[in-house]
């Protein structure tokens, strides 16, 4: 069973949207920036346009709910008070720790092997050079 879902929220000084996706792996979260407050039809346009872009982080386990049936009046006021909340759960707050970890791991190595390459790169054309002085004219 799949489920999803949507918070976005004002992180100072920028909306952002947090994506929850929970399935047989465990929670997936995703953070998006707004900038200024959007509204619901721009927030149903970057899921619609944007959707498959987005870059989950590994899945976090988490611990099996039972789905009970409520009513649907306390739904809604539940939903209400989670608005007036506006936080970050502390599994998401894991994740997103993780995934940005994961992403400075991946820019420390990209650009060490560029500084290799670059270093490698004005070696060969020193080594060019040098061959070049002693061939003579």
């Amino acid at each position: 069973m799949n489920t999803g879902t949507l918070t976005v929220l004002f992180e100072d000084p920028f909306w952002i949207g947090l994506f929850e996706v929970t399935d047989h792996e465990g929670l997936h979260v995703c953070k998006v920036i707004f900038g200024a407050e959007p509204t619901e039809k721009e927030v149903m346009e970057f899921v619609d346009k944007n959707w498959h872009r987005l870059q989950f982080s590994q899945a976090m386990d988490v611990a099996p709910t039972t789905e009970i049936r409520k009513n649907p009046k306390r739904q809604l006021r539940e939903a209400k008070k989670q608005m007036q909340l506006r936080g970050i759960g502390t599994k998401s707050q894991q994740a997103l720790k993780l995934q940005q970890e994961q992403n400075k791991m991946e820019r420390k190595q990209q650009s060490k092997a560029e500084r290799e390459a670059e270093k490698q790169r004005q070696f060969d054309l020193r080594q060019a050079k040098k061959k070049e002085k002693h061939k003579g004219h």
